[in-house]
């Protein structure tokens, strides 16, 4: 019922201006009838006629009703009929405007011009549906957008998190492969860690599998409780081949045996990611440091080392997905290593964030202690 209200307005305008022309025509053919049949148009005329041609008044009249009388209802129905043509031109005008507001609209609505649609006043109920219908579009558009955008970073990510297990399996294999006089023992073990980063390939893979199916907002979290200071030292281990190519140390300062509740595997990655990104842009030969410290309620830990100094303004986009400080410095990946560790770290319920100064870069990392 509410539909057939919305014209109200547009249908009484209608109306009323409908009634003003049918108005102004009656009285159009009133005036003409009144002024050519009660002899004032015929007095004119026989005035004109002795006046021009020197004719008396019977001469003037005789000719008047010879040339005009005999065509007066002629002349009548054809001045009724220009008046009428003129009206109803001046009305169609009126009328068809309002379809050019709309046309306009419609232009408006497909080319996706910027802005609001206006209309006429009488034409609000139009304007509102059309607008609502642009930011209907304008909404999918942008939905559009933000599920091809997410789908590109899924890959993005999945190519990212590859690389650490993968250049880990790598560079203990190398290990195997260019130290022939490694010791049975040694070797047993750098194959467990090149199998043991093999299967993390697989869970991975299976992992963003699973995630491909959703969106990457649809992660959640299995949490447990895990020894934060081995999961640490495990990490700094791992890290070695890594740390040795540029012939960098690691010095890992934590209390003993920190517990902390988290999603182990997520809470990896974050290390994993910062540490790399640590190896990354440290000079050759320096000192990495991590730290971990437990409080009362949280859990800080600061992953520094030594490098250029990263300018404020960088900085402060450390934390974007694609954002590369450097590409000069032998550094290599999306750019995605930070937005993800700042990401697990934010579902978590934690902050992580980043200072550089005088040489030296500290990320720092705050979870909350679950008790």
């Amino acid at each position: 019922m509410k539909s057939k209200n919305d014209f109200a307005p547009f249908r009484r305008k209608i109306f009323l201006r409908t009634i003003a022309v049918l108005a102004a025509a009656a009285a159009v053919i009133y005036l003409t009838y009144a002024v050519l049949l009660r002899g004032r148009f015929a007095n004119g005329m026989v005035a004109l006629f002795q006046n021009t041609l020197g004719m008396d008044y019977d001469a003037a009249l005789r000719f008047y009703e010879r040339t005009f009388r005999s065509h007066m209802d002629a002349i009548i129905l054809l001045s009724l009929l220009l008046v009428a043509a003129g009206l109803f031109y001046c009305y169609l005008r009126w009328l068809t405007r309002y379809f050019e507001d709309v046309s306009r609209g419609m232009d408006a609505l497909l080319q996706d011009v910027a802005g609001e649609i206006s209309l006429p006043p009488e034409l609000l109920p139009i304007e509102r549906k059309m607008n609502l219908a642009k930011h209907t579009i304008d909404r999918q558009k942008s939905d559009m957008l933000l599920a091809e955008q997410k789908k590109n970073d899924l890959v993005m990510y999945l190519a990212h998190d590859l690389k650490t297990p993968l250049a880990s399996s790598i560079s203990y294999l190398n290990l195997l492969r260019d130290e022939k006089q490694l010791s049975e023992e040694l070797r047993e073990k750098y194959l467990s860690i090149a199998l043991a980063k093999s299967e993390r390939l697989e869970d991975l893979i299976n992992e963003f599998l699973e995630i491909a199916r959703y969106s990457l907002s649809t992660i959640t979290l299995q949490t447990s409780e895990i020894n934060l200071t081995r999961l640490l030292e495990q990490l700094v281990y791992e890290f070695q081949p890594v740390l040795d190519q540029k012939g960098l140390t690691c010095c890992l300062v934590s209390g003993d045996d920190i517990l902390l509740s988290c999603d182990a595997d997520k809470m990896q990655r974050v290390f994993d990611n910062l540490l790399r990104n640590a190896v990354n842009y440290s000079y050759d030969g320096t000192e990495i440091t991590i730290e971990a410290e437990q409080s009362e309620d949280s859990v800080t830990l600061k992953f520094s080392n030594c490098g250029g100094t990263i300018p404020r303004e960088k900085l402060e986009r450390i934390f974007e997905q694609f954002y590369r400080l450097d590409t000069g410095r032998g550094s290599s990946g999306a750019g995605l290593g930070l937005a993800i560790a700042k990401q697990i770290v934010t579902l978590h319920k934690g902050t992580i964030t980043a200072e550089s100064g005088d040489g030296v870069t500290v990320f720092t990392v705050m979870l909350p202690t679950v008790k």
